[in-house]
């Protein structure tokens, strides 16, 4: 099926925030007014058409059925009240998945939280983007980024509506089991990993970048495992992914694994005695995914090309699968917890980085909003000016990519660069399976390949990208 490129061009805005001074400047609606329109439902057929049709009522239906099974759970923990809470949820959530199923107007939150204003300005603005003949905005006429975040801050305001289980996560079960059901996985990577670590001081500089190259490449396939592109279904990782590298390779489309190097190296030859070199890894999904991400994150720290990781996760549950705060310490938990000898080396080794500080895990709202990074400026600029102490940005997966983008409906040839629009807080690359009908950043022809061979090559995640964006 072709992309369809053909809808209006994008309207000029200006964007205003609860808990910020500034909106987004003249100049910025400028380069907005130049930008494509916004990936939507209303493209029959499309990848965005068929997520809000089929699988966000799937996402919500498995949420509704997570809470009806620990009903007898929420009763033993706090007796009736438990149960009203349970039956509470699930008629907010059934409502949710009226609403989307009949497109009717997308409703202001109600309950009161750290973002809700900000959320409220946000309905208010895509109100004001449509004449006034065209009524309230509706799930299958609105940017898709913007009611596929929305629906998952619904579901989050539906358990917060819902004491005493209001900090219940529907996703929990599933996240969990992706991990368990991938442990011969995992144990081959914490292995792998462990033998690497004892002989670093060995290795010479090509070595090191046959390594590094090796656990990106890890991180990158990791990827796959998403939750909501299953509909909450589990997508484990069942198969020795450090074997199968060589045959993946041609898979994927943008490759700078190289770029990252050379300047990830440099920084170690650079580096003054007590100054530090610092990667961000804006997270995706727990369980495999995480795992892969933590190795690489330990292999950065071992080899010295970086002294510090930054981790950035969900404030709440998100995307089904996004690690929390939550996730990240349960999986250390139980990796230190394992009876195999390197899984357990590695939970204690990644307490330890935790402890020392030489990891460091945070979250902000920001990430949960349903605004494109070209704004994190105006609408976080805490965020973003932590963001540029940063060495090296990693931004893991495909929600992060559609955001970085802006989710539009942008040209393959296009350069990455202008697809950005002004979002350049540090060096960054977007490392992502691919699963949304979005692609920058490619050589002329290059997609028209795959268009006449798979029509679904946007959106299986066989297809990955290192996509890098700094000085050269």
């Amino acid at each position: 099926m072709p992309l369809p490129f053909s809808a209006p061009p994008w309207r000029r805005h200006r964007l205003s925030c609860s808990g910020c001074d500034a909106s987004v400047g003249a100049g910025t609606a400028e380069v907005m007014a130049r930008t494509p329109a916004s990936l939507s439902g209303q493209d029959e057929g499309s990848f965005a058409y068929l997520t809000i049709k089929d699988r966000i009522p799937q996402i919500l239906t498995r949420a509704i059925d997570t809470l009806h099974r620990h009903k007898s759970e929420f009763f033993e923990k706090h007796g009736e009240k438990g149960t009203e809470a349970e039956k509470k949820a699930i008629s907010l959530l059934s409502k949710l998945r009226n609403e989307l199923q009949t497109d009717k107007p997308i409703i202001p939150f109600v309950e009161k939280f750290v973002d809700t204003d900000i959320w409220n300005q946000y309905l208010e603005y895509q109100q004001s983007l449509l004449n006034e003949n065209d009524g309230k905005p509706r799930w299958f006429y609105s940017p898709w980024l913007f009611v596929e975040c929305y629906m998952y801050r619904r579901i989050h305001e539906a358990i917060i509506q819902s004491p005493p289980i209001d900090d219940f996560d529907v996703f929990k079960e599933s996240k969990d089991q992706n991990f368990f059901e991938s442990q011969e996985s995992v144990i081959a990577l914490c292995t792998h990993l462990q033998e690497v670590v004892r002989a670093i001081e060995d290795l010479d500089e090509n070595q090191l970048r046959e390594e590094f190259f090796r656990l990106l490449q890890i991180s990158l396939w990791g990827n796959k495992c998403d939750l909501s592109l299953s509909s909450g279904e589990t997508r484990s990782q069942k198969t020795n992914v450090i074997n199968s590298l060589e045959e993946l390779k041609p898979l994927i489309l943008v490759n700078d694994m190289e770029r990252l190097w050379l300047l990830l190296n440099n920084c170690k030859k650079t580096r003054e005695k007590a100054s530090i070199t610092r990667v961000v890894i804006v997270l995706d999904n727990s369980g495999f995914e995480l795992v892969t991400d933590l190795v690489l994150a330990d292999f950065l720290l071992s080899s010295q090309l970086a002294t510090e990781i930054h981790f950035y996760g969900k404030t709440i549950p998100w995307f089904v699968s996004d690690t929390t705060i939550r996730d990240f310490n349960w999986l250390i938990e139980q990796m230190k917890m394992s009876n195999h000898k390197w899984m357990s080396k590695c939970g204690a080794d990644w307490e330890a980085y935790v402890k020392t500080g030489r990891w460091v895990y945070r979250d902000h709202i920001f990430w949960t909003l349903p605004h494109e990074f070209c704004v994190m400026s105006q609408v976080a600029p805490d965020l973003y000016a932590e963001l540029q102490k940063a060495h090296l940005i990693l931004f893991k997966g495909d929600l992060n990519y559609r955001k970085l983008t802006g989710d539009r409906k942008w040209e393959f040839t296009v350069p990455f660069h202008q697809a950005l629009n002004g979002f350049h807080p540090a060096p960054l690359c977007s490392i992502r399976t691919l699963k949304a009908e979005l692609q920058v950043g490619l050589k002329p022809g290059q997609a028209e390949q795959y268009v006449a061979s798979e029509p679904n090559w946007l959106t299986t995640g066989k297809y990955g990208i290192f996509q890098f964006d700094g000085p050269l």
